[in-house]
């Protein structure tokens, strides 16, 4: 086994990248430091009336258009994995949005990983996944934590989720971060209106809305991400404040 001085594996990006209006079409982009992909064509532009490096997503006109940018593979018995977002979308009611870890993304035609319809949390895919999502289709709006493996729940995760209980508002900052330990436990953080994160799942049997032991394999690898997703017929725009993911380099791997 070689081993180097530079165990940390991260992604970071403030979006203070070019002044411009660009149009995507198929296959993967690279924005900033992240991958970026979509169904459908787009455009992004970087938001100039406010500080700090701002990138803003407008989907396509179709209804489940995405956007998402994503980055990695992490994998968490190395150390650990993290992510966290700052976003905005110009519709409460009209674009699910959602950040975390996933195994699977179609890198073709992406799909939210877990998205929540009337009262019930469905998991897409074969992967693992962890994270939190807000989904208008909701019979009430809120962002909800998830994992989820092989299209089910994991680690006790319902199908209801674990609400934030936030008021979702257009045009505000959210917050959302996702820690994975080395053993697979997960815990789940939304900011909204707070100068602080609030945890909203955790692997704990302390916490109210607990995940139980492990929620993801850890062995696997992941993608961070964040996508957004209409849901109607009309093009949405996701604006992105600064994206972030950490893991560890395995060194066993000769």
């Amino acid at each position: 086994m070689s081993r180097g001085t530079f165990g940390e594996v991260k992604i970071w990006d403030d979006f203070l990248g070019p002044d411009n209006d660009l149009t995507w079409g198929a296959g993967t982009v690279k924005i900033g430091n992240w991958g970026f992909i979509s169904v459908n064509e787009g455009a992004f532009e970087w938001t100039v009336d406010e500080p700090g490096g701002i990138v803003a997503f407008t989907t396509d006109t179709g209804d489940n258009d995405s956007a998402c940018l994503f980055g990695g593979r992490f994998q968490a018995s190395n150390g650990g994995m993290e992510t966290e977002w700052r976003a905005k979308f110009n519709s409460a009611t009209l674009l699910a949005v959602e950040a975390g870890f996933t195994e699977t993304l179609a890198l073709g035609t992406p799909v939210v990983p877990a998205e929540f319809a009337t009262a019930t949390m469905s998991y897409n895919g074969s992967g693992g996944m962890i994270g939190a999502v807000h989904d208008p289709d909701a019979t009430t709006n809120d962002f909800r934590a998830f994992a989820g493996d092989g299209g089910a729940g994991q680690g006790g995760s319902s199908t209801t989720g674990a609400r934030a209980n936030e008021t979702i508002t257009a045009d505000e900052w959210y917050v959302i971060r996702t820690e994975v330990g080395p053993d697979g436990n997960g815990t789940v953080y939304v900011g909204h209106d707070s100068d602080q994160l609030e945890k909203i799942a955790v692997s704990s049997a302390v916490q109210g809305n607990s995940f139980t032991g492990s929620v993801i394999t850890n062995t696997d690898q992941f993608y961070a991400f964040l996508i957004g997703e209409n849901r109607s017929a009309a093009a949405r725009v996701l604006e992105v404040d600064y994206g972030y993911a950490r893991g560890w380099r395995d060194w066993a791997n000769d």
